[in-house]
């Protein structure tokens, strides 16, 4: 028996409203032009009014998308360590913002994969085929994530905020709530982010400091040694393949941890 079309588009019908819903958001747009989100508490088929509501839950998770990307992924980490190298070179404007974001998102896609390909395999095409529940899905979808985030961080920021929320000592790792994880994690990220542009900025705070002594030997006060040291800089970011450095180390930061 032949298989129609509609009964190959049937799994694809399924991730075609939350697309259409994240596009929008993300663009600006909150509602559809001539089309409201109303629930008519009268109704007599309750299972369009519990449509209504996972559709309202649905755009309300979808609108916190970016800040779960930016937050609970490897984005942070990048984008501060390449914020901080664009600072220590002394070029503020080059690369662009725009450039550093979509370097950092490519980044974060390929240090993620294997956290997406986890989740694929045992959250999403499982519910997809109807293998499993929402719930159960879920579930599943939060396991990978949790355990790339656990390994990224610092057991003392996750008791930091195990004591600040009251929380119970927790006899394994998967009784540590998301909650308490997620800010840890953060912080964590934060200090390690900070960690490596520290490390970062010696070479070329050295740079700087040389340019500014040879200047004053001189006698020469009046010119900024930045001007004259940017070019140093630059040639020795480039010299060392600094790019190529760079993205190593991030990707392998990640890696170890």
């Amino acid at each position: 028996m032949k298989t129609t079309l509609l009964e190959k588009m049937r799994p694809a019908k399924k991730w075609i409203l939350p697309v259409v819903i994240l596009g929008l958001l993300l663009s600006g747009c909150s509602t559809l032009p001539g089309a409201t989100l109303t629930i008519d508490p009268q109704s007599s088929e309750p299972t369009k009014v519990t449509s209504g509501v996972q559709l309202l839950v649905l755009m309300t998770i979808l609108s916190l998308a970016p800040t779960i990307l930016i937050l609970a992924t490897s984005f942070t980490r990048i984008v501060i360590v390449l914020s901080m190298v664009r600072t220590a070179i002394g070029t503020p404007s080059a690369p662009p913002n725009q450039v550093i974001i979509g370097l950092s998102l490519l980044l974060t896609f390929f240090i993620m994969m294997p956290v997406y390909k986890q989740m694929d395999e045992t959250a999403i095409q499982p519910y997809i085929k109807e293998q499993i529940t929402q719930d159960v899905a879920l579930k599943k979808a939060q396991a990978p994530v949790r355990e790339f985030m656990f390994k990224q961080t610092r057991e003392k920021d996750i008791q930091l905020f195990l004591d600040l929320g009251n929380e119970p000592q927790p006899s394994t790792i998967d009784d540590i709530p998301t909650l308490t994880l997620f800010p840890a994690f953060v912080i964590s990220e934060l200090r390690t982010a900070f960690t490596m542009g520290f490390v970062i900025y010696i070479p070329f705070l050295i740079i700087d400091l040389v340019v500014s002594s040879i200047l004053l030997s001189l006698g020469m006060m009046m010119l900024p040694p930045s001007l004259v040291s940017l070019p140093f800089k630059l040639l020795l970011f480039v010299m060392v393949d600094g790019w190529y450095l760079l993205a190593r180390s991030l990707v392998l930061s990640f890696n170890s941890g």
